[in-house]
């Protein structure tokens, strides 16, 4: 395969038919939404139905619940039928337009980027996440095939059994692999749930960097970028923030690799996301395997809603790939392009790899377009109080600020704990600078070739072992 990098860019909480779902009538072979013969839901009010329809409302303020038990419920016995009666039991308040929203599509062209992507490049529209349940879980099956039984983060912002995660990652073999691999984040990495994290915080480094890394051609073999999740630049899509400020995102990714065509030549670019955040899909998702013998919780033998998956290059034509995939896909990916590198868990190894579905260019394609940007971006809101997954994400910097040696560092963090009250803005303030904090302590992040030994964050585990107990 002709590709020296890949990227991979993880949204969060939108489904295939609510981002995608247009191209089923765009000509392109897609499975998505038939305007002709829309899907409908019960409305769960009235006794009347709700119909899958265009939308172009870039925000909705009380969020579609997505774990396990509103997922099943939106299963509904396998038809789907569940998704407007599982939002109205949750927020019985629900207007009218907010169910057609749990049921709406973005037209073509509305999400300028994404949908420029998706124009361009490969759709996979088959690609579900890992388990029919929330952001922290499927992003932990992206790292490491397996969240260990949990299915549900810790949702207090007090939370004492914060769940903190030792297995083994996909950047335990990358490393022992010899395959450099790095972090881009916008804020507060969530991947730091996993505590073999905090042996390669030097492949950690803020999104800042981004433009002028790929600028200077200095990207590793491969990259995960975390979005911005808190504050008024948050940009992971995740209501009730305006879904262009991720859209935003995206060209940000995108645009800088396109400007530089000879490291974009050999540059495989993965749009995708986390989980469906409670919004419609039409196809029900199939059975698995589990990805262990954690099944006491649940026993994850189907995968969740379908997620957006776009994967963009120069030496692509645009396609659709058809087979099925989950975010454990990346692992058997990794293991199939770089020698040593084994897939995590029963999941993994028995995943389909999607490079084997992609069709290559003997010469690289010079016709992609940039990715256009909204100019009307709408400021990220501000809402009471941290939820779900980001007050465990606000739990987690509280755990790591506990863990910083310097004493003063720690005391002047400590001595602002009365923000972890205020409404959400103020809370992700505190968050953000806790992480800071964190990686100030453990070393520098503007340098990814400096860090400190292993041997200083062996005795970090060992006091998280001490204070959580093992995780496996």
């Amino acid at each position: 395969m002709p590709i020296d990098h890949i990227v991979v860019l993880m949204m969060e909480n939108n489904g295939f038919d609510r981002m995608l779902g247009w191209m089923g009538a765009a000509g392109r072979d897609v499975d998505g939404v038939d305007p002709a013969h829309p899907a409908s839901n019960p409305d769960g009010v009235d006794g009347g139905v709700v119909l899958q329809g265009e939308t172009r409302t870039r925000n909705i303020d009380r969020d579609p619940l997505h774990y396990l038990a509103n997922s099943i419920a939106q299963l509904d016995g396998g038809s789907n039928q569940g998704f407007v009666t599982d939002y109205v039991r949750t927020h019985p308040a629900s207007t009218p337009e907010e169910r057609r929203e749990i049921m709406a599509w973005y037209p073509r062209g509305f999400l300028p980027a994404l949908h420029t992507l998706a124009e361009h490049g490969v759709v996979f529209d088959h690609w579900f996440a890992s388990m029919p349940g929330p952001t922290w879980m499927n992003r932990l099956f992206a790292h490491s095939g397996t969240s260990l039984g949990h299915i549900a983060e810790p949702s207090s912002l007090f939370n004492p059994g914060l769940h903190l995660y030792d297995e083994r990652t996909l950047y335990d073999e990358l490393t022992d692999a010899a395959v450099p691999w790095r972090i881009y984040y916008g804020d507060v990495p969530q991947s730091l749930v996993l505590t073999h994290q905090w042996l390669h915080l030097r492949n950690y480094r803020a999104f800042r960097h981004w433009q002028a890394d790929v600028a200077a051609g200095d990207l590793p073999a491969y990259s995960f970028i975390e979005p911005t999740y808190f504050g008024a630049e948050q940009n992971d899509q995740h209501p009730p923030h305006d879904v262009m400020r991720g859209d935003a995102l995206i060209a940000a990714v995108y645009n800088p690799l396109r400007a530089n065509q000879a490291l974009f030549e050999r540059t495989l670019l993965i749009v995708l996301y986390d989980e469906h955040g409670g919004f419609f899909d039409h196809v029900v998702p199939p059975r698995t395997v589990p990805p262990d013998d954690h099944t006491q919780n649940y026993s994850f033998d189907r995968l969740g809603f379908r997620v957006p998956a776009i994967f963009v290059s120069p030496l692509l034509d645009p396609d659709v790939a058809h087979a099925v995939y989950d975010h454990t896909s990346l692992l058997k990916m990794a293991a199939g392009k770089w020698p040593g590198v084994n897939p995590l868990g029963a999941r993994a190894r028995q995943a389909n790899d999607p490079l084997a579905e992609l069709h290559w260019r003997s010469e690289p394609r010079l016709d992609l377009p940039p990715a256009p940007v909204a100019p009307d971006i709408q400021p990220a809101r501000g809402v009471a109080s941290l939820t779900g997954f980001k007050a465990s994400l606000f739990g987690l910097s509280h755990h790591l600020e506990s863990l910083i040696d310097h004493a003063g560092h720690r005391s002047a963090l400590m001595a602002r704990a009365h923000e972890a009250l205020d409404d959400s803005l103020g809370q992700g303030r505190l968050a953000v600078d806790r992480i800071e904090g964190f990686f100030k302590d453990r070393g520098p992040t503007g340098n990814p070739g400096r860090g400190p030994h292993r041997g200083h964050h062996r005795g970090l585990l060992g006091r998280l072992s001490r204070l959580f107990g093992r995780r496996r």
